[in-house]
């Protein structure tokens, strides 16, 4: 049953077949956002390091106004990570169902007053761009956090850097070739190509709702969140609905 399914998917009690299958959904959900989000504010939000690395460009260059604005990029990143941190923990300690599926309804409830609301902030220029940063990053690490925590931190979704090294590491084991003429002590080189398939399909789910957010945006314009608010909602409501069956 559907019920079922995402019960499993978002519920408490993890399998490694659902944190993939999380993952996946995630990471599409992730890609959208980083794409839609840089159309509309020439800047991606889903990853640190080029944040980090733009700060530091400008300090040496003395522009401190972008230094304040990727200061409270990183900021808002850290502070989405921490409030999912202590959505999923609060939950935990409390036996609840939703302790994973309620950073996902805040992600969602975030996403649906951008996309509602976006069009008419973004008259207000000067105040929309850094408003629109903070927001996206602070749901990029809430959504990156959950992930992380519910997968013993195996599976991260808002970026591709360490999946992608991870794809690399496994190309080169599937395509070493294991001489005859060592010691015989040695072990084969094997690739594990489960992982590999894991992490491929990651990357390739990231990059689609990468191509479906940059041409929602560009069609339908903030509107375009909407759907992808939709999604962490369906994802999230049956382990919620739980707990209020069992509170009642």
């Amino acid at each position: 049953m559907p019920a079922q399914y995402f019960r499993t998917l978002t519920g408490k009690d993890r399998t490694a077949e659902a944190n993939k299958q999380l993952g996946f959904s995630l990471a599409f959900v992730a890609g959208a956002t980083n794409a839609g989000g840089f159309l509309a504010v020439k800047q991606y939000t889903s990853h640190m390091s080029g944040v980090i690395s733009a700060i530091a460009d400008q300090t040496a260059l003395g522009d401190l106004s972008l230094v304040l604005a990727g200061i409270g990029s990183l900021i808002s990143f850290t502070f989405g990570a921490a409030c999912s941190a202590v959505l999923v923990n609060w939950g935990g300690r409390r036996r609840m169902n939703s302790q994973y599926a309620s950073p996902l309804l805040v992600e969602a409830i975030l996403l649906l007053c951008f996309g509602l609301l976006g069009s008419h902030l973004a008259l207000q220029e000067a105040l929309f761009v850094p408003l629109t940063v903070v927001l996206l990053c602070f749901i990029m690490g809430l959504q990156n956090a959950m992930i992380t925590k519910l997968s013993g931190a195996e599976i991260r979704t808002t970026h591709m850097t360490g999946i992608v090294t991870d794809i690399g590491i496994e190309l080169g084991k599937l395509f070493y070739w294991n001489s005859e003429n060592v010691d015989a002590t040695a072990h084969f080189v094997l690739a594990n190509r489960a992982k590999l398939k894991v992490h491929g399909t990651m990357l390739a789910m990231f990059f689609a709702g990468g191509v479906v957010g940059a041409m929602g945006f560009k069609h339908i314009g903030y509107a375009s969140t909407i759907p992808l608010s939709a999604v962490l909602l369906v994802l999230a409501i049956v382990p919620l609905v739980d707990d209020l069956r069992l509170r009642r």
